[in-house]
């Protein structure tokens, strides 16, 4: 009896002793944040400032006579490029001019002619403002993501296919996660269980980026990793409304995320400026990407870990995304595809009835290191909706919103093939980004309204004969090749593969749409 007693007292004793510290280790806690944030302001203010002024203090022309230190929006954008995370705006941005007897100017540009030896400062003045805890206590979360790269778990025991794990339940809206440092793995998560109960309220989710144009004209981008949702979506002559999960719902078009998670192996300056702007910005996060010892530089086209290299940056970062991130009804839809056989053409429009079935389909290919397993080599895969391991549903119950949407807002849908040209993988060429860009921007800008079509053969759809800026040949898939027996052979093998995969489909898709796909 004593010892249960004993045994009971100490319990009691712990409960009280933990009840007292308690409270002192939330605030030290809160206390860590609070000032984390406060080092985290001033880190922004001094990365800003010293940016700005480095910039301020070149005397290169940059055109019309003005130099750089008298370029204020130059180096007030200089400032905001590094501070931006931090909340830095024009307002906080100080500029002054002075020489060995002060200061002599508080304006940009200075009041008085520069010397080589005058100085420039910058200064940053910024705050913060304590986070509302009250707030914190009364969040509750619609859905938790938990996250342990370094636990994996025992198929033997825990009854799984691997050590890695991405586990959902949506009764307790959670999600596990093991043994994977992927950041994907987590976004994806989430984009799985709006897959699960948006459709429920008529809302149509879709792996997909977007754009809109001056005139309100927005247009989707369908495609796996590796087809050029992001790119082709990064066009600054349109807004970005989003480059990976959207919505589509009775107002229009809407985008799930704040930020991009791009695909950046082998990203150049020349081709994808802007990408490659936010590889280094300040507040990117740079996912299996190798620095370059020597320089501190990153190397964007070493994959020495895997060719899954990845840049996390808030959708701000790009000058030209929209800050809503919702625009009208889809004027145009673009299905992408990596046609690693090489006889896709570059360009098809696709009736109604044609885009259901690809969109069933998700024909492309996975690209090497985009998924485990994957080698060096494209791999032919069909992807129901463009996206098949993140939808919950069976296809058809999203083709079935998708078409209400097509024929309620007469959407014009396109396939483009960024794949492939001339041959499979080893022969072929990958299309050239310069020639995608110029058909996407005849489609946008509807200067394929009036050309000749031809109709393909083998799948029915709709090739143009001509394009601004587009060699003719390469529009006729066939015609890129030198040997037309192969193309014969390959075309044929991609149409009875078409057709073996929609098999499994048959049951519940319409008639109609079954017919649109490709004969032999």
């Amino acid at each position: 009896m004593k010892k249960i007693l004993n045994r009971r007292d100490s319990k009691g004793q712990g409960m009280v002793e933990f009840a007292i510290v308690f409270p002192l280790l939330l605030m030290l806690l809160f206390g860590i944040f609070e000032f984390s944030r406060v080092m985290f302001a001033y880190s922004a203010a001094v990365s800003a400032s010293r940016e700005a002024a480095r910039y301020g203090a070149a005397i290169r022309d940059i055109g019309g006579g003005i130099h750089q230190y008298e370029d204020c929006s130059g180096i007030r954008e200089a400032a905001k490029r590094i501070g931006r995370y931090a909340g830095i705006s024009d307002a906080n941005i100080t500029i002054q001019y002075s020489n060995g007897s002060g200061i002599y100017s508080t304006e940009c540009p200075p009041s008085q002619e520069v010397n080589s030896a005058d100085t420039i400062s910058v200064t940053i003045d910024t705050s913060i403002t304590p986070d509302k805890q009250e707030e914190w206590k009364s969040h509750k979360p619609e859905f938790t993501v938990i996250s342990i790269p370094e636990f994996a778990g025992d198929p033997l025991v825990d009854h799984i296919n691997s050590p890695t794990f991405i586990l959902l339940n949506f009764k307790r809206r959670l999600v596990l996660i093991g043994n994977s440092g992927y950041g994907g793995e987590i976004k994806k998560s989430i984009f799985t269980a709006l897959n699960y109960y948006l459709p429920k309220k008529e809302v149509l989710t879709m792996h997909c980026s977007a754009n809109v144009g001056h005139s309100g004209d927005s247009a989707l981008f369908f495609g796996l990793s590796g087809t050029g949702k992001t790119t082709l979506s990064a066009d600054p002559e349109r807004k970005l409304i989003g480059d990976d999960e959207h919505g589509w719902d009775d107002e229009g078009i809407f985008n799930f995320e704040d930020g991009s998670y791009a695909k950046i192996i082998d990203l150049s300056q020349e081709a994808e400026p802007d990408i490659f702007a936010t590889t280094e910005t300040y507040g990117t996060i740079l996912e299996n990407v190798i620095i370059d010892p020597e320089t501190g530089n990153p190397d964007l086209f070493d994959d020495s870990i895997t060719k899954n290299t990845r840049a996390s940056y808030p959708l701000k970062y790009i000058p030209y995304s929209l800050p809503s991130k919702r625009a009208s009804h889809p004027e145009n839809i673009i299905f992408l595809t990596f046609d690693a056989n090489g006889v896709m053409p570059p360009i098809a429009r696709l009736s109604h009835n044609q885009a259901l079935y690809h969109f069933i389909s998700g024909y492309t290919s996975k690209v090497g290191g985009t998924e485990a397993g994957v080698g060096e080599a494209p791999e032919l895969t069909f992807s129901a909706c463009f996206g098949a391991p993140f939808m919950v549903f069976h296809p058809a119950y999203y083709a079935d919103l998708l078409k209400r949407n097509l024929v309620k807002y007469n959407v014009k849908t396109w396939l483009i093939n960024t794949g492939l040209v001339g041959g499979p993988a080893g022969i072929g060429k990958r299309i050239s980004i310069h020639h995608t860009r110029a058909l996407l921007s005849a489609v946008l800008n509807h200067e394929l309204d009036q050309v000749v079509y031809e109709i393909d053969p083998w799948f029915g759809f709709e090739i143009p004969q001509s394009c601004p800026g587009v060699p003719d040949e390469i529009l006729n898939p066939s015609a890129m090749w030198q040997d037309q027996g192969n193309y014969e052979r390959s075309i044929s093998q991609l149409v009875l593969q078409f057709n073996n995969n929609m098999e499994k489909y048959q049951d519940t898709t319409p008639e109609e749409v079954m017919r649109a796909g490709p004969t032999s």
